[in-house]
This record gives structure tokens, sequence and C-alpha cells, in this order.
């Protein structure tokens, strides 16, 4: 994602998505689903900096460029924090479809995370019948989102774009267990300093290994997680996490010690789960 990679990327993350797409924060479309709507946000990405610590940090978001407005006066923020006893369950809604096959992918440093960038248009999710093609995936340390008030060590977001420019991003939650082999193929290459350079990864990588073998989800709307705070953002949160080793937990913390976004107030929305 830039020249390209850094606008988006830093518009996404993040939440980042937009990337090759636009994303879910600083990526996220380009943090958290960070949308679609690329070109103002890849402009304000040039001339404000912002991050997660001091005069820059997340409450402080709004007052760097008004075009991060949004993420002061928005009513649909992300993330949020998941309180079991308000979610509202809906057998009508179908299950998550992910069709994701081993990938070509390069990796970027940002500034404000890892982003890995896929080099194949073939990774889509199915939510209610509309496909979102993936776009790129970025993580969260801790995570962004909270489950009954609890962060996870980390969160992984998969942000993907629809044909008509909408965002949907995929949010699992990671915690400290077993080691996940494949993504040392991924943290053999990790990029520890900032860098419009990416870093290809030599032969073919397994989304797929990194989501839980149960895909139950929590719904809801929301937006990116990072500037510029764009709302409109289709949110999937599996329930169940899964587990990496405190030793890949740490490579990422040593880069990172936290790139989160405090969780906001869900007003009047609803948080749905599919089960």
């Amino acid at each position: 994602m830039m020249s390209n990679i850094k606008k988006i990327s830093r518009i996404l993350t993040p939440l980042m998505a937009l990337s090759m797409l636009a994303g879910c924060g600083n990526s996220e479309p380009t943090g958290t689903a960070e949308a679609t709507q690329q070109p103002a946000a890849a402009v304000s990405a040039q001339h404000a900096h912002w991050s997660y610590e001091g005069e820059t940090s997340p409450e402080h978001w709004a007052e760097l460029d008004q075009l991060f407005t949004t993420c002061k006066v928005g009513t649909a923020q992300s993330p949020i924090n998941i309180t079991h006893e308000k979610v509202k369950e809906d057998p009508g809604l179908s299950p998550i479809q992910t069709k994701y096959f081993p990938s070509r992918v390069s990796m970027v440093n940002n500034g404000h995370t890892i982003q890995v960038n896929l080099k194949n248009p073939d990774n889509q999710i199915t939510i209610e019948g509309t496909s979102y093609t993936l776009q790129q995936f970025h993580f969260h340390l801790p995570s962004e989102h909270q489950i009954d008030g609890n962060n996870a060590e980390m969160e992984l977001h998969f942000v993907h774009k629809s044909e008509d420019g909408k965002i949907a991003v995929l949010g699992a939650l990671i915690t400290a267990g077993a080691e996940n082999t494949e993504l040392n193929k991924l943290w053999s290459v990790l990029p520890a300093e900032e860098s419009e350079q990416e870093v290809e990864l030599d032969g073919m990588f397994d989304l797929n290994q990194l989501l839980p073998a149960d895909m139950d989800s929590f719904r809801y709307q929301g937006s990116l997680t990072t500037p510029p705070c764009t709302e409109g953002v289709q949110w999937v949160v599996l329930e169940h996490p899964v587990q990496w080793s405190e030793a890949q937990v740490g490579k990422f913390e040593a880069i990172f010690p936290h790139d989160n976004r405090p969780v906001q107030s869900l007003g009047a929305r609803e948080v749905e789960s599919d089960h």
C-alpha cells in the first residue's frame, strides 16, 4: 500500500484497510474499517500525523485535522465493548462464509501496525449474501474490541471491500497459548522499522490458519478504528479467539507496545450474534 501503501495504511489500521483498498484503520480502510472513500482520507493522512501516544493520541485525533472530525462527533464509532447480556441473538443471520486460499503476500511496517497486503484478488468473505474481497490484514495490541469489559492480548483485522465500495472488517481476538506455526512465516521476516518498502514473503501463506475453527460471530455497524474514523463499516467480531504463543505476541509488542483505540460508546446501536 504505499506510496500508496503508506497513505492507505495510515488511514486504515488498526483499523487501516483500504490499502489495497482502504481499510479498518490504519489500514482499515485504508483502521479499522477504515473506509473506502479514500481520497480525502489519504490527503488528510499526508497533512496530519496521528498516533496512539501524547498530543496525537486517540483523544486528540479530531483536533489534528478537520477531516478527522468524525472521530469525535460520530455516533457509530469502533471499537466497542461487546457485553454478552446485551447481545441480541438473531438465528436468522447466515453464518459467515470465508473463502480464503493460500496466497502470496507482502508486509509493511506503516508506523501504526504491521500490515499484510494480498497479491491476489481471490480471497473473499460473504455476509448476508454480499461478497467482499480481502484487501489486507493487520494487527492491534492489545485488542481493540473488548468482551464483557476485557481486552485480549491482541486483535487481527481482515479488511474487505465490496464491488460498490462498502467496507467489512472481520476481527479475530488473539490470546496467549499455543504457537501458531503458520504465523512464523510472517514473523520470520517481520519489519521492525517503519518503511514504505514492502517485504515479500517467499512462498504461499495460508490465511485460514489465522482463524478459529468455530466462526460464531458478533455483528454491528461501526467505523474505521483509525483516522478518519469513517462510519458505515460492517463489523464481524469472532466470538472464539485464536491462540499465539507468548513469544509471538511479544515479538509484535517489541515493535508496537500498544496500537489500539479505546472502546467507544455503543449508543443506540445493537450488537447481534449469529447463534
